[in-house]
Formats: structure tokens, C-alpha cells, sequence
């Protein structure tokens, strides 16, 4: 473990993040949390991408051709990197996010974020009941047994995605004009826009590393380390969002169907689903599980946007974003069946 303070080490050490290596750029949060490193103008982006990746990474990047099933390829990318941000699709293969923890030991990477932006991950409970609590848990360990840090971005659900993503989220169905409210649609939740997300992500890796000595009490990089950066752009309702949601469409009541379902019945309904091995089940499921009114998913207490310096956004503006998504998710089928 190095040293506290940036006084004790060693010559030519820069108290900077400048070298940054990432997965998934071109994915759904990936694009956004890379432009936005891009965008401070302090760090060198490398992208780990397979040869034959479709996907189009943002300009600027520097673009490293990996082969998840050699190590050496990805050991070779990480070489030299600083921190090492993980983002990968819920379809990747399981063991895939293993493998990268297990390649950037090697490489000597001291920082991983590892692939969950989510939760409170102090809410086990929310955790157990959604699935994803005992899987970061273990991701988190994984990086911490193989000597380096993490930092995980608990930032409740991404706003204008899961407007966008159908009616097993948000309850929105645009095409056909439906809306389908959990119990009376007034349990409030915390959310973040994607952008936001990224925002926070280039805040944190624009910090300095470590405090210059024991009287330095700024913000650094290292006050985050084996934690969660809480974030959140809006706490809202459904009935807040379908405000928002009509101003921004010029639509009324009238021109919506809207049928109500019970949050607990919904949530076992999807869970049943997952058990047998449809997956169509697990949105359903984690959203229905958020809205419980008597334990939902509003991390909203513990967020740092002040702390980082995170401005407020407009609500309708991000619902405008959402809507404009809705024909790109549904191009992705299987970002709709996860």
C-alpha cells in the first residue's frame, strides 16, 4: 500500500489521476463517463476493446485491442494505466468482469470502479431482494483480495434510461401512451441522469490522489477509496415524472391510460419469472422492489453533489433526453429483456 501522503513519495510522483483505462466506452454509460473524463482535459482515456467490437468509442480515445479469453492482452492494455473503470452491458458474460479484476492486478493497477451503478450499498437488505447486493459485494471483495481499491458509484436508477427502457421500469410505455403506476405512484426515489453520472466520475478522478501532507484536509481521491460516491440528479415520484412528462409532450391525462399495480405483488411476479429463467422478469423485479413505499430505493440523505461541485439539472430537460432514447433502446433488444 503506498504511503498517505503525496510529500512521502517517491521523486517524479504527480499527486494526479492522468492515465485512465475503461470498459465498455462506448456503452450506454461508458460514452458518457468517458466524454466527460475527456472533457476536463487532464486524462488520457484508453479504451479496451475487442477486435471485433462494433460499438463507436468517442473521439479521442485511445483505442486498445483486447481478447477477453487471453489475459495477456488485457495485462498488456493495462500497463501503466492509473485507475481502471469497468462498465459492461448485464448480457456480458459472468466471469468476464473476474477476468478484468484479475488482468489489472497483474498490470499493477492500484484503483478499479468496478461494474455497478446503483444502490446504496450499505442497504443490504435492498440488495438481497434485487440480487445485485450479494454480486457487487463480491466484485468489491474480489479487487480488495487482489490487493487494490475500489470506488463504486451509488447513484439510484439512471432517470432518462429507464424513462426510456419500457414499462418494466418507470411504468412508461410511449408508444402506446400507457403508464403503469406502482400503488399510487407517490413513493418518492432517488435517480441520476447518465451525464450526471459521468460528471461525478471525471470529479472524483480530477482530484487530487493524496493529501500533500497530515495538514491537508481538501477533497482527494483517496477520501473515497473502499467507497461509495453517492450521487443523485433528481428525487421523484412517477407522479413527478408524469408531470414532467406531459409539460414536455404538451399531453394530458386524457391522452394516457393509466392502470395502477400493486409494488409487492408486481416484485414477486418478476422474481418468479427470474427463477425459471426468464429474464424478462429481473426489470420488473429490481424497479417494483425500488418503489416499496415502506423501504424505497431514495439514497438522496447521504448525496455528495455538493461535495463535488455537481450543479442542479432540469427535470424536464432530462425527460426530454429520455424520450429522444426511447427508439434506441428498442433497437437493443437485449438491453429491454434485462
Amino acid at each position: 500500500m503506498m504511503s498517505k501522503y503525496a510529500k512521502s513519495q517517491s521523486v517524479g510522483f504527480k499527486n494526479t489521476i492522468e492515465r485512465v483505462a475503461i470498459v465498455g466506452a462506448g456503452g450506454t454509460i461508458g460514452t458518457h463517463i468517458t466524454n466527460a473524463l475527456l472533457k476536463t482535459g487532464r486524462h488520457k482515456v484508453t479504451a479496451l476493446s475487442r477486435k471485433d467490437s462494433g460499438n463507436k468509442l468517442p473521439d479521442g480515445v485511445v483505442i486498445a485491442p483486447v481478447d477477453y479469453d487471453d489475459e495477456a492482452t488485457i495485462v498488456a492494455a493495462l500497463k501503466g494505466q492509473q485507475f481502471f473503470i469497468i462498465t459492461m452491458a448485464p448480457t456480458a458474460p459472468r466471469d468476464t468482469h473476474s477476468k478484468l479484476v484479475q488482468a489489472a492486478a497483474k498490470a499493477g493497477i492500484p484503483y478499479v470502479m468496478p461494474n455497478a451503478y446503483g444502490g446504496d450499498i450499505d442497504n443490504i437488505k435492498l440488495g438481497q431482494d434485487t440480487m445485485l447486493g450479494p454480486v457487487g459485494k463480491a466484485q468489491r471483495d474480489e479487487i480488495e483480495r487482489l490487493g487494490m481499491q475500489w470506488i463504486t458509484v451509488c447513484c439510484g436508477f439512471w432517470y432518462d434510461y429507464s424513462l426510456a427502457g419500457g414499462e418494466a421500469r418507470f411504468g412508461f410505455d410511449f408508444d402506446k401512451r400507457s403508464l403503469t403506476l406502482y400503488d399510487d405512484g407517490n413513493t418518492k426515489n432517488s435517480t441520476s441522469t447518465l451525464s450526471q453520472v459521468g460528471r461525478a466520475v471525471a470529479k472524483v478522478l480530477s482530484l487530487k490522489e493524496l493529501p500533500e501532507d497530515e495538514n491537508d484536509k481538501s477533497l482527494t481521491l483517496s477520501t473515497f477509496l473502499n467507497k461509495g460516491v453517492y450521487i443523485k440528479s433528481f428525487v421523484v415520484s412517477q407522479n413527478d415524472m408524469f408531470e414532467s412528462v406531459k409539460r414536455v409532450t404538451g399531453t394530458t391525462d386524457a391522452d394516457w391510460t393509466i392502470t395502477h399495480e400493486d409494488t409487492k405483488k408486481r416484485y414477486e411476479e418478476g422474481l418468479a419469472q427470474v427463477k425459471v429463467g426468464n429474464m424478462a422478469g429481473f426489470g420488473k423485479m429490481l424497479y417494483a422492489r425500488a418503489f416499496y413505499p415502506d423501504d424505497s430505493k431514495d439514497l438522496s440523505a447521504k448525496a455528495q453533489n455538493e461535495l463535488l461541485g455537481l450543479s442542479d439539472e432540469s427535470l424536464d430537460e432530462a425527460t426530454k433526453v429520455g424520450i429522444n432514447m426511447v427508439k434506441e433502446l428498442q433497437r437493443r433488444v437485449e438491453r429491454m429483456a434485462s
